[in-house]
């Protein structure tokens, strides 16, 4: 294909990037929960709460895509700081915010201060921010530049394979990068964003409070 110093895994990615601006344009505005019925009456309690959202996806957060119909998100595996595999249904009893995020991403790189910082502000027992990265090459990079940046409160989460990127673009949920879904202590899906945000800014705040009911 003529990109020797890119894995076919980014490839992917990239391309998934570029079809989204055609066939997945429509889906980063769709308003409905993920494809098909199953899951609905398990998620009736966050369909309320995502109600409360909906004016709240404003300023910082306009692009922010309350989900109307909430369907529990995927069981998603991936890697903690120590190697050891965990699942998202691992963090069910509290909030999530899961991003997707590469160093090779570079709206990946500018959002992670402040989702640093929401993290320090409102993470705990009750929710977190649970950014996992996609990097495929050099596990240790992602590591670095971390450390490099000051990101001191986010948990070094991994998957290299990248196949969380793909189990969410096969629900309609990911299309480019970074990727980032609000997840309900039942793992029901509330919403979701396409691209970067500043995740500090008042307005997210808010909407991640309100989230947690406070």
């Amino acid at each position: 294909m003529g990109w020797p110093h890119v894995s076919r895994a980014k490839v992917i990615i990239l391309l998934a990037g570029l079809i989204g601006l055609g066939a997945g344009f429509g889906a980063f505005y769709w308003r409905g929960g993920l494809p098909g019925n199953a899951g609905v009456q398990s998620c009736s309690a966050a369909a309320s709460l995502a109600q409360r959202l909906e004016p709240l996806a404003r300023g910082e957060l306009a692009a922010f895509k309350v989900t109307e119909r909430p369907q529990p998100t995927p069981n998603l595996t991936f890697k903690g700081a120590d190697g050891r595999e965990l699942k998202l249904a691992d963090f069910r009893g509290r909030t999530v915010l899961l991003n997707l995020w590469a160093t090779w991403c570079v709206p990946c790189r500018h959002e992670m201060p402040a989702l640093d910082k929401l993290q320090a502000t409102l993470g705990g027992q009750a929710f977190e921010v649970v950014a996992v990265n996609i990097d495929t090459r050099n596990p240790e990079k992602a590591r670095a530049w971390l450390q490099e940046t000051g990101i001191r409160n986010l948990t070094d989460y991994s998957d290299h394979s990248a196949k969380v990127f793909q189990e969410l673009r096969a629900v309609g949920r990911a299309f480019g990068m970074p990727t980032t879904l609000l997840i309900d202590p039942d793992g029901c899906e509330l919403g979701h964003l396409a691209g970067p945000a500043e995740w500090a800014s008042e307005d997210a705040l808010r909407l991640v409070r309100t989230a947690l009911g406070r």
